[in-house]
């Protein structure tokens, strides 16, 4: 019998988990509230998928406690989860239509309800015409798509998605962006882990920054942007020498732009006197840090160079 269900999606308190003499996680807690988008955030081997493989009950912690979905064993809920993993996989030779009504009747799913949701995916992902086709004849990105169609197939009330944005063209990423916020409408938890900043930062509610197995920072998008200070997003229309402006720590520049970091007690209106007489300034606005110079201050420079 399932437990009755919390605000709380996800609770991890304390939890450790290794593998052999390698520590994978190490004493993790966070809560993701029911009903929001929470990013898992973190370079590669920061720990992220071990600890989705633990919510979705693939592994068990050596230590520590986990509750998903009010459940203290996942396998108990995992008819209310969907998984998207990272290493994915298709059964070639088989018709697209088909592999998904195989997997809706593996949910549980009665099978008219699957062949009429299977159709409302299908084309809300373009993939329609492809329908009858074999799995082997789907491009990359066509692939990736079904499968997150397949995780979503019965309508789950826990979402998780390892680095779905991965292999995706502009066109498919937008589609898979607007499916997670119409997930999010729905009243549904959404976790997906991912190594690019920007893709949290136009989607989520909640981010969890993890690195080296350990939880650096978590909380609301807006107060973890808001912990790394301020900065400073600049556009002039010549050449400037950003590193010698006035309470500048750290300079993210391509070409005419940059994201400038600013020292505590830094003054924007010295910086911009500074600019001005350098150069014309087209774009000068004072913002809460990025959600990439909040992670790099927070592992303390050694981070991949994509994150």
């Amino acid at each position: 019998m399932e437990e009755r269900s919390s605000p709380d999606a996800v609770v991890l308190e304390g939890v450790r988990k290794s593998f052999g003499e390698k520590v994978a996680l190490d004493d993790l807690r966070l809560r993701i509230p029911a009903g929001c988008i929470c990013g898992f955030l973190g370079p590669n081997g920061a720990g992220k998928t071990t600890t989705i493989r633990l919510i979705i009950g693939i592994f068990r912690p050596d230590a520590g406690q986990l509750r998903v979905l009010g459940q203290s064993d996942p396998s108990q809920v995992k008819h209310r989860l969907g998984y998207l993993p990272e290493e994915k996989g298709l059964y070639k030779k088989m018709r697209v239509r088909d592999l998904i009504l195989y997997f809706a009747q593996l949910k549980g799913m009665e099978a008219g309800r699957a062949r009429q949701r299977a159709g409302e995916l299908l084309e809300a992902l373009d993939l329609a015409e492809w329908a009858d086709k074999k799995c082997e004849a789907l491009s990359k990105g066509m692939g990736q798509k079904l499968q997150i169609l397949i995780s979503l197939i019965h309508r789950p009330e826990l979402v998780i998605l390892d680095e779905p944005f991965s292999g995706l063209d502009p066109l498919s990423r937008d589609a898979m962006r607007d499916l997670v916020l119409e997930l999010r409408r729905e009243g549904r938890t959404v976790i997906f882990s991912t190594h690019v900043m920007e893709q949290a930062e136009q989607l989520c509610d909640r981010v969890v920054l993890i690195d080296r197995g350990r939880k650096l920072v978590e909380g609301p998008l807006e107060e973890v942007r808001a912990s790394g200070g301020r900065s400073v997003l600049v556009e002039v229309e010549t050449e400037v020498e950003w590193a010698r402006l006035p309470g500048v720590i750290r300079v993210s520049a391509s070409g005419r732009q940059a994201d400038l970091s600013l020292a505590e007690g830094a003054d924007p209106q010295q910086i911009l006197a500074a600019l001005v007489g350098q150069a014309r300034v087209r774009r000068f606005e004072v913002r809460s840090t990025s959600l990439h110079e909040v992670f790099v201050r927070a592992v303390g420079g050694h981070v991949d160079a994509d994150v």
